[in-house]
């Protein structure tokens, strides 16, 4: 298969457009997250430190250290807003849904090898262990 084919191929995948949209969607993301944080987050830390601190501004040597601060501090900003957001409040709003849905689990992991196999499952397909019908 030549170089073109394989790319074709790769580019024919619904992964690349799916990759392609999550990167779109991901930068629209970040703004809103950007935006959140340098409007409500920032100015609430601008509370704890002292008045007039110019922190971006400190250097050591030509080494602008304040910038770098400034920066890295945005960063653990962001992530702990994304991680809050995304993560705990969305975890927790589909744990719910799965809770009011009240649906039994359509797999089980086998007591051996720890695979989901089905619920109606007699044997193992991955370590073909017997297992234990289900009442």
């Amino acid at each position: 298969m030549s170089l073109i084919q394989e790319f074709k191929a790769f580019v024919a995948k619904g992964n690349v457009a799916e990759l392609a949209v999550a990167v779109v969607v991901g930068g629209a993301f970040s703004d809103i997250v950007k935006t959140f944080v340098n409007a409500v987050v920032m100015p609430l830390v601008s509370y704890v430190l002292p008045p007039k601190m110019q922190w971006e501004e400190w250097t050591l040597g030509k080494v602008r250290i304040g910038l770098v601060l400034g920066a890295t501090l945005h960063f653990f900003i962001i992530a702990l807003v994304v991680f809050l957001l995304l993560v705990k409040l969305l975890g927790m709003l589909t744990r719910r849904q799965e809770e009011a849905a009240g649906e039994p689990a359509a797999t089980r992991p086998c007591p051996e090898c720890l695979e989901p196999v089905p619920q109606a499952a007699t044997r193992c397909k991955f370590c073909t262990s017997k297992l234990e019908p289900v009442q």
